[in-house]
């Protein structure tokens, strides 16, 4: 927050603008406390403060809410302030906009509107008493914002002069938006039609859960009927998150039973390769030894090669000192005779000698070497017929394998996709069976509700009439006891003029004592005419008095009349009591209907949960199915003894 005070004040000082002085104090007291929060709410701002603020707001990137409340700001302020928000890295954290009596008309609300079309971070808007709704063209600019946003939640538009017109802009505006949860249109002017266009709006928009339409001059059927459609909007978005959260469960263990199988697989999978290794392992040594074998028995051609061309040698030897000695013995023969033939005869038997146990040694060489090639022939085929059975056998082994792999693979993929199958059925008609439950529960409230509103009007109306009838009687009644008491004070009056009178001629005698004597006959005409004036009074005293008890006798007759009127009105008070006791029932009735249809929703959600836990205890019971059919499948036994 320092940073930001030294920024207004440079800003200030560099725009030769004056800083206001209650606008460095509220940035002062806030600047230890709430450092996400600009509240300058009652504090007069001017359009150029706005405009070093706005510029201020360039530095200091750290707000999430701005208040500006009853700051009196004009129209070019708020589109500077606006500005700013909407263009520069504030907009990034700002979630909270107060501009709460500021008295905002056309420009404010195209100002605000293109904020909202192009902020991505706004969750509320505040702009309770303004004047928005004055002019339409500016509103509906407002709306073509509101219904372009995707980030705000919360609106409050109250006490903001909107109209019929400004209410149809504003359903336009709600049938596009989808995300407003929260909106607040009290004390403003929208009337039936604007009532019934938001209606027809939120049969389309079910994003709405709270809607404040008091003081409207919206009629009551329209404001239950719109009260009633934002209770569906909640009751949907409740079973969205419902069904949200219980997908997300059932996403997680199908992605735990495919990692499950793909655990097992690959571990079946590495034992086989395993099995694979060791059948190379065994065929490599098999080679080697081949290569072995045929490296011997290239040697041991090499040595009958050797041993031939060293007996064609010795033939060819034995040829030539057999042609030597034979003409040797000639020429001895001829030369010495007997006597020679004597002296070389030991020669030639040692020399035959000689020549016999070479061709023993010839003899053994060769039935050494056709063993030896007979041998190595015979180990040869018998490597080769080894080193084909094997092949034969590791290959078999191997389709084997992978055969009853695949056979395993699919046994596993078709099991799993029927009991995903089979979830997701259940899922969609236990839903469907909840969202039916549902309707029959909303539609049997609205049922009680219309029930118990028609039953309240009809005893408003009874009492209504009742008032009116008991009003008009003791009106009239009223009317004759006033008539009654006019004529009493018309006779007191009277009754008292005469007495005036009276005590007038009293004054008179008392005056004229002295002409007593001359006056007497006067006086006794005068006495005469007093009782004739007395019998008047009496007479007319009497004819008053005959009035009064005639009116008195209609006072009571009307009583009377009163009387039988109270009869009336406890007998219809009685009627008005069976009417609410049998309403009373019926309300009890639906309770209970209520109560049953809700112990069946819960019998539903058990067996769901009972469900739910079957299908983990098969899943539990089909894993270790799994797990003992892979562990006494031939690959196990194959593993098991090398274990």
């Amino acid at each position: 927050m320092e940073d930001f005070r030294q920024a207004y004040l440079r800003l200030c000082k560099e725009g030769g603008a004056e800083p206001q002085e209650s606008v460095v104090a509220q940035l002062q007291e806030s600047r230890a406390g709430q450092g996400s929060r600009l509240d300058l709410s009652g504090h007069s701002l001017s359009a150029d403060t706005c405009s070093v603020l706005a510029r201020a707001f360039q530095n200091d990137t750290g707000f999430t809410e701005v208040v500006l409340s009853d700051c009196m700001l004009s129209e070019e302020g708020v589109y500077c302030v606006s500005l700013k928000i909407d263009t520069q890295p504030i907009c990034t954290v700002v979630w909270f906009i107060k501009l709460y009596g500021n008295n905002l008309r056309s420009t404010g609300a195209e100002v605000l509107g293109k904020l909202l079309a192009r902020n991505n971070t706004l969750r509320r808007l505040v702009l309770e008493w303004n004047a928005l709704g004055v002019w339409d063209e500016a509103f509906s600019l407002f709306c073509d914002g509101l219904a372009s946003n995707s980030v705000l939640t919360q609106l409050d538009l109250r006490n903001n002069q909107i109209n019929h017109h400004g209410a149809s802009e504003l359903a336009l505006a709600l049938k596009r938006n989808t995300t407003v949860q929260v909106l607040d249109l009290r004390w403003n002017n929208i009337g039936l039609l604007g009532g019934r266009t938001l209606l027809e709006a939120l049969q389309k928009n079910h994003s709405i859960v709270q809607l404040e339409m008091a003081g409207n001059n919206i009629p009551s059927d329209t404001l239950k009927a719109l009260e009633q459609t934002t209770g569906h909007n909640s009751d949907r978005q409740s079973t969205l998150r419902e069904s949200r959260s219980r997908t997300q469960v059932l996403s997680k263990e199908i992605q735990t039973l495919k990692e499950e199988k793909g655990r097992s697989t690959s571990i079946q999978i590495g034992q086989l390769q395993e099995a694979l290794n060791e059948r190379k392992s065994a065929v490599n040594s098999l080679t080697a030894k081949l290569q072995m074998t045929e490296a011997a028995l290239t040697l041991s051609e090499q040595k009958n090669h050797n041993m031939g061309e060293l007996l064609t040698r010795v033939k060819a030897e034995k040829e030539e000192q057999r042609e030597r000695q034979s003409r040797e013995r000639k020429k001895e023969q001829e030369r010495e005779g007997a006597a020679i033939e004597k002296a070389l005869l030991p020669q030639v038997e040692e020399k035959e000698r000689r020549c016999k146990s070479q061709q023993q040694q010839i003899f053994e060489l060769k039935q050494e070497l056709t063993n030896s090639t007979a041998e190595l022939k015979l180990q040869l085929t018998q490597a080769e017929d080894r080193l084909e059975m094997e092949k034969r056998r590791s290959k078999q082994a191997l389709q084997d394998m992978d055969t009853l792999r695949q056979k395993e693979v699919e046994h596993m993929n078709r099991h799993l996709e029927e009991s995903e199958r089979a979830l997701q059925e259940r899922i969609f008609k236990l839903e469907g069976q909840r969202i039916q439950l549902e309707e029959e529960l909303s539609k049997a409230k609205a049922a009680c509700v219309t029930e118990r509103a028609q039953a309240e009007e009809e005893l408003g109306r009874v009492r209504a009439q009742v008032r009116l009838e008991e009003q008009e009687l003791v009106s009239g009644l009223e009317e004759k006891l006033r008539s009654v008491r006019s004529n009493l004070q018309e006779v007191q009056l009277h009754c008292s003029q005469q007495k005036q009178t009276i005590s007038e001629l009293q004054a008179k005698n008392s005056q004229q004592g002295s002409e007593i004597n001359a006056m007497r006959r006067r006086t006794e005409e005068l006495q005469q005419d007093l009782s004739a004036k007395d019998q008047e009074k009496v007479a007319e005293v009497s004819r008053v008095k005959v009035e009064l008890l005639e009116q008195i006798g209609h006072l009571q007759a009307e009583r009377t009349a009163q009387g039988g009127l109270k009869e009336k009105i406890s007998a219809l008070e009685r009627e008005i009591k069976v009417l609410s006791s049998n309403h009373r029932e019926v309300l009890l009735d639906k309770e209970s209907e209520m109560s049953s249809m809700l112990e069946k929703l819960r019998l539903k959600e058990a067996e769901i949960q009972r469900m739910r836990e079957d299908e983990a205890n098969r899943a539990s019971y089909l894993q270790s199915a799994i797990l003992t059919y892979v562990q006494g499948s031939p690959l196990g036994h194959y593993n098991s003894p090398k274990k």
